[in-house]
């Protein structure tokens, strides 16, 4: 049997219920979609002393709550969002099958309900509708399960892009064997460029030496040398990369090859 301590409130009380017991807690990443306000946010969740008690669950949706991102921004805003929230904190959830089959409409202009609610009514859903994200969603959940950097809090490190609609962060294992490099489009309606920074030491990588990125989402493989290298990310495709990353060794037989 699993009991559930859960609350969302403002966050000072919600913080004070947490260090009681309420731990598994609801958060405001529904409402932070720019750049800055992620990163102030996840900050203070995984950066300040918020983190030894508080443990966020992170939903891009729920039964109550459907986003005005997530109304306008069609498919590319549904899989940014999945993506973020699987990857910046070690739980999240959805609430489907609305979410998968991409249910956008609210109830009125302005509100964050939907038209079709399961609150008011039995609905039947089409799962197998075209439009379904159940693939993507199955591949995100393949990641998050082969990789450990993603399965842990407090590892989040943002990166510098310098485009505001793309963000870009690392998690590592604790081992610092597994580096999950992710790259965000926060515009579902353009394919936003840019370069990405990164600390090679910090990351395990040795400066000066080339690096395998590997795309985990597409299956796509790039060969990055130096801390600063250039990504472009279609909305209409998959706007994000999950990017292993692996640096390349040389043995006792003159071999070089990644890890």
């Amino acid at each position: 049997m699993i009991f559930l301590a859960e609350a969302f409130t403002r966050p000072k009380v919600m913080y004070d219920l947490a260090k009681l017991g309420f731990s598994q807690c609801y958060t405001y990443f529904t409402w932070r979609n720019t750049k800055e306000q992620l990163t102030r946010y996840f900050g203070e969740l995984t950066q300040t002393d918020v983190r030894e008690y508080f443990r966020p669950n992170l939903w891009p949706n729920t039964p109550d709550i459907l986003t005005e991102y997530l109304q306008y921004g069609g498919r590319a805003a549904f899989m940014a969002r999945l993506v973020l929230a699987a990857t910046l904190d070690a739980n999240y959830g959805i609430y489907g099958p609305g979410f998968e089959l991409v249910e956008n409409r609210a109830r009125e202009p302005g509100s964050e309900e939907y038209l079709d609610s399961e609150k008011y009514q039995v609905r039947q859903w089409d799962l197998q509708r075209s439009a379904s994200l159940k693939e993507f969603i199955r591949r995100v959940n393949r990641v998050r399960r082969e990789n450990p950097a993603l399965q842990r809090d407090g590892n989040l490190r943002f990166h510098r892009v310098d485009n505001d609609q793309l963000i870009c962060y690392s998690k590592q294992s604790e081992d610092r064997q597994n580096t999950i490099l992710v790259v965000v489009n926060l515009d579902p309606h353009h394919p936003p460029s840019g370069w990405v920074e990164l600390p090679l030491e910090e990351l395990g990588l040795q400066p000066g030496q080339p690096y395998q990125v590997h795309d985990l989402l597409g299956g796509a493989r790039y060969l990055w040398e130096g801390a600063r290298n250039y990504v472009q990310l279609n909305a209409d495709v998959v706007p994000a990369h999950f990017l292993l990353l692996r640096q390349r060794v040389r043995t006792e037989q003159q071999f070089e090859y990644f890890m």
